[in-house]
């Protein structure tokens, strides 16, 4: 007996399709309210124009009846083929549309078109359609089902094809399933059971990279899977050919806008690679995408299993009372959102709020403003980690450095004995015209940390540029800060010198200093390099690796390497949380992602009214405890200038 095909669609391009299938199928047309006949194989929704909720019907229909089915329409000069959907796997044509869209340049016009589009189907006809196109789409149509009939659909499953109804060029794009989606996803349920972390064995690729998997591993499944400029999660790349470093921006298309994200190494096959990494990692730390939050209740009554809120620091009194601070002073009989970690110093789940876990979520009624500090991707959960805890390092040793005006050692990178290094130095100092100074900002516990400054020998351009690193290995945690270093030269240049005035109110203003760039311009004036003496003016010896730092540990696990980075934090009572952001979308490539907070540690934020220091006392005693000062400091006394951490 021959394939029973269903259609449902009225106008030009459903008659075509029919006329095509009708000769080898058995094809029979019925609206989508219709019951859907037990020896159905396929249906197909195909229409001359855009019909949303038709097509959310023809999800829900189906998805029911266990039907699988594919769609074609016009939507403004474009053909559009599929996906094709199966009733019982994630990826529908609803995750489809929101890809197109938000890829799109015109995303929230778009958004609102499909919510205003008619409910039903008609006899409307996309403005740039043809005979000749429409012609062209039905026999792509055809042949897509005769495929799909014969077993060999797999490569139409979370694709779309793109027709230009005018030139009939046809591209094929591939779209993730959305994490979230309401009618293809099937999360599981936030619970303790699934946050538990047993550390397993993270072989490293070797022993002085701190990485489980190479690029050229993962380099095939990045580029297919995330970059499309019609579907992606990231949708376009530009190399910035003025820099030192090969850098490469990757635009990633949110709804509210577009973020770039940066990677940066001495080749620009590597830095498309590590852009699409950290636009992934930005991506699983925007939201819960992994698991559904299902725990809504006070502090009060859960305070036996949760993280206190305030051991991360909270926002300055002065900042809550003012009635445009976007954030509410803690209240722990107010209730809300908590997403399941784990705590590896006491070895138990432990809930911690939402909003500190994924940092979009502390707009509104959260208590805190909330980075993607702590964030990391890695090829296994244990290198993702390890990173994360790199991360909340390097950053709280930047900060406590400068609000409490440590006078670090600097060092001698020549003493490092790294050919790699040296050349790196030449030539950021014979290429751009800035010098480089490095100190030592290891903290209590002993984890390598540097503080990073470029000084602009020239009289133009941005003057002083900062940046931070963390790594068992300082040598790499040089190298790291030197590619964010050579990212931002020359980049804000122009924007300085056009934009001065403002920048220079908020060197008598600092609640002026409101974003991540005014951090950065603001010392980008000279007239502010005064604030930054406490390091520059050191007239003291230079200090060797040798002198300042231990070997590395010579581990070939990084399961070992972190192991031994926890041993140091639980010797001065600092507990790693971790968060398990990963998600379906990086999975698919045996990727992880991980949120990690230490309480107790100084939080990155930008803005200076959303500093973050009450109620962490490291940053009064951490000083005493590395012999800056003979006895704690106040709160008072801290650096009240906003960081210049850009």
């Amino acid at each position: 007996m021959a394939s029973l095909i269903i259609m449902n669609g009225s106008g030009l391009l459903a008659d075509v399709v029919y006329h095509h299938l009708s000769e080898n199928y058995h094809v029979k047309r019925q609206s989508i309210g219709e019951a859907v006949p037990g020896e159905t194989e396929l249906a197909l929704v195909l229409h001359d124009s855009w019909y949303p909720s038709v097509h959310q019907k023809a999800e829900e229909r189906f998805r029911e009846a266990g039907i699988p089915w594919l769609r074609g329409f016009m939507s403004f000069g474009e053909g559009i083929i599929g996906p094709f959907v199966r009733p019982d796997t994630p990826g529908c044509s609803g995750c489809a549309d929101m890809r197109r869209m938000i890829a799109g340049p015109d995303r929230k016009d778009m958004w609102g078109l499909q919510r205003r589009l008619p409910a039903e189907e008609g006899m409307h006809q996309d403005a740039w359609t043809s005979r000749v196109g429409l012609s062209h789409m039905a026999a792509l149509i055809s042949h897509a089902v005769q495929r799909i009939l014969q077993g060999e659909s797999s490569s139409l499953e979370e694709k779309i094809s793109i027709t230009n109804m005018k030139t009939l060029a046809t591209s094929q794009h591939i779209f993730l399933p959305n994490p979230t989606c309401p009618m293809c996803s099937s999360l599981p349920e936030d619970t303790s059971e699934l946050a538990h972390i047993r550390l397993e064995s993270s072989p490293k690729i070797k022993e002085s990279v701190y990485r489980s998997r190479s690029m050229d591993e993962l380099k095939t499944g990045l580029v297919k899977d995330y970059l499309d400029y019609r579907t992606g999660l990231m949708n376009g790349k530009m190399q910035d050919l003025r820099l030192p470093f090969a850098d490469v921006l990757v635009n990633m298309p949110l709804f509210g806008g577009d973020e770039g994200v940066a990677g940066r190494s001495n080749s620009y096959e590597t830095s498309e690679l590590t852009a699409i990494l950290e636009g992934l990692e930005r991506y699983c730390g925007i939201e819960p995408r992994g698991k559904r939050t299902v725990v809504h209740d006070s502090y009060d009554h859960l305070k036996e299993w949760s993280l206190n809120p305030l051991s991360v620091g909270v926002h300055e009194t002065e900042q809550y009372k003012k009635p445009d601070f976007p954030f509410k002073p803690f209240k722990p009989e107010e209730p809300m959102n908590w997403v399941w970690g784990y705590s590896l110093l006491e070895e138990r789940p432990i809930l911690v709020p939402e909003l500190l876990a994924y940092y979009s979520l502390s707009c509104g009624d959260g208590f805190v403003y909330e980075t993607s500090n702590g964030c990391a991707l890695g090829g296994t959960l244990e290198e993702a980690i390890f990173h994360a805890i790199m991360e909340v390092v390097e950053r709280d040793s930047f900060l406590l450095t400068w609000y409490a005006r440590l006078p670090l050692p600097r060092l001698d990178l020549r003493s490092a004995n790294d050919t790699e290094l040296q050349l790196m130095v030449e030539r950021i100092t014979e290429v751009t015209g800035y010098e480089l100074y490095f100190y030592n900002s290891t903290m209590e516990h002993g984890i390598p940390s540097v503080w990073a400054i470029a000084k602009n020998k020239r009289s133009k351009g941005v003057n002083i540029i900062c940046a931070a690193g963390a790594n068992p290995d300082p040598v790499s945690a040089v190298k790291s800060s030197i590619y964010e270093l050579a990212g931002m030269m020359f980049r804000d240049d122009e924007k300085l010198e056009k934009n001065r005035k403002k920048y220079k109110k908020m060197l008598k203003d600092p609640f002026a200093v409101r974003t991540m760039e005014d951090h950065g311009m603001l010392y980008g004036l000279k007239e502010a390099e005064e604030r930054l003496t406490f390091l520059l003016d050191d007239h003291r010896p230079l200090r060797t690796f040798a002198e300042e730092f231990k070997e590395p540990p010579a581990n070939t696990d990084l399961k070992d390497d972190l192991q031994d980075i926890l041993q140091r934090l639980r010797r001065v009572n600092l507990d790693v949380i971790v968060v398990d952001q990963t998600t379906p979308v990086i999975e698919r490539n045996g990727l992880y992602c991980a949120k990690v907070l230490i309480p107790g540690m100084l939080p990155m934020t930008f803005g200076h009214h959303l500093t973050r220091v009450k109620g962490l006392e490291r940053v009064l005693t951490v000083p005493v405890q590395l012999g800056y000062e003979k006895k704690p400091l106040q709160y008072e006394q801290l650096n009240s200038f906003p960081h210049p951490f850009p």
